[in-house]
């Protein structure tokens, strides 16, 4: 039988790698036949549509399907889903990310598609935006949710958020973490020779962020301790892993802080180049003000690596306090430094919180474990519909 994701675009990100795996991985299981549909991939911050270059047909390309609000685009986004739908007979439509999660919704409801997922990667409303703002999405999001059979979140802070907005009811939520390939991060090491094409010594301290360099990720903050922290720590660097519209916004603080020979920017990598680079930091920091359950968290522990995170979103689900890293108050800046050093003047302690990490991500967080379990909900929420899962033709 056919199931159909959607995602508005697949840009290199979280929500994005999360929902390829689990499209490829489901293509394992002999009852699914799965497909993505994807609005257009552009700009700056990468595409893992040749992910799909070995798997003909899986992807699918839906031009009006855009992440800003436009209405005519939204309507013609719709319809053609919809007829897509009603054309394919897909037995689950599964939707990640805002857009394509409220589109995508709506365009199964007409096509009366029996079973409905949505995943939350991340909230769609929250304190970063204006009330106003708060206000519609909110709106939109509950009206979705009066059709969907079930979500599924990546952390158990998004269905708090969600069931807080009266969207769905508790019983309509399961957590699943955002699963991925454990090894390279397992296998990563602290090679001396990826250091020095950096311009990093095999004795200096490196702190790493794994962010899209954007609003609301957190690099303000980093950039804001970093002069006095580098004066204390004068051995420390700052990698800075990822590409986005704000690169030059953030090369440009780096030279002003007169600390620049300290900041060390990768620009975008594809995915496959993360666990080299996570495994030649000493600590990972991700001070994100809106995410679901930032990926960078499970990724540096799977690497032994400890982290330091702001207490947002699904964040305190990973970096357990004082067990695999610390987790700061969003902009406690004191406190945030502080941290900093007591696991630079600490080496013990910084393999003692990435030890724990890797023993938790293990268990939890290989990229099989969470296909496993999106299979399993499958069959259980066909079942309640009385859709047979039988073998893919």
């Amino acid at each position: 039988m056919l199931v159909t994701h959607l995602i508005t675009r697949l840009v290199i990100g979280g929500a994005q790698e999360n929902t390829v795996a689990t499209v490829l991985g489901l293509q394992e299981k002999p009852e699914f036949r799965t497909t993505l549909v994807s609005g257009p991939t552009r700009g700056s911050e990468g595409s893992l549509e040749n992910e799909f270059q070995k798997h003909p047909g899986v992807l699918q390309v839906c031009p009006p399907l855009v992440r800003p609000v436009r209405p005519w685009s939204d309507l013609s986004a719709l319809l053609q889903l919809t007829r897509a739908f009603q054309k394919t007979h897909p037995s689950i439509v599964h939707t990640h990310s805002s857009k394509a999660g409220i589109v995508g919704r709506w365009a199964a409801w007409f096509a009366r598609v029996p079973v409905i997922i949505h995943t939350i990667h991340g909230p769609s409303f929250g304190p970063w935006q204006g009330s106003a703002a708060n206000t519609i999405f909110r709106f939109v999001e509950r009206q979705a949710g009066r059709i969907t059979t079930h979500f599924i979140s990546v952390a158990a802070a998004m269905t708090a958020q969600y069931l807080e907005a009266r969207i769905g009811h508790p019983s309509q939520y399961t957590r699943i973490f955002s699963g991925f390939n454990l090894r390279p991060f397992l296998e990563a090491k602290n090679d001396p020779l990826l250091r020095a094409r950096f311009g990093i010594s095999p004795d200096e301290l490196v702190i790493g962020k794994i962010a899209r360099l954007f609003d609301l990720k957190g690099h303000d903050d980093l950039f804001a301790i970093a002069p006095e922290f580098i004066r204390t720590f004068p051995n420390a660097k700052f990698l800075i892993i990822g590409g986005g519209p704000w690169e030059e916004r953030f090369r440009t603080m780096a030279r002003a802080s007169g600390f620049e020979n300290h900041f060390v920017f990768t620009g975008l990598v594809p995915p496959s180049q993360v666990p080299a680079l996570t495994g030649i930091m000493d600590i990972l920091v991700h001070l994100s003000l809106r995410e679901g359950l930032p990926r960078a968290l499970p990724q540096a522990l799977a690497a032994s690596k400890p982290v330091v995170a702001y207490d947002c979103d699904g964040a305190k689900e990973v970096c357990l306090e004082k067990k695999t890293g610390f987790l700061i108050p969003p902009r406690d800046l004191s406190l945030l430094k502080r941290q900093l050093e007591v696991l630079a003047t600490q080496p013990e302690l910084r393999a003692q919180f990435g030890k724990a990490g890797q023993n938790f991500v293990r268990e939890n967080f290989a990229v099989e474990k969470m296909v496993e379990e999106i299979y399993r909900l499958y069959l259980v929420l066909l079942k309640k519909k009385g859709v047979s899962a039988g073998l893919a033709g």
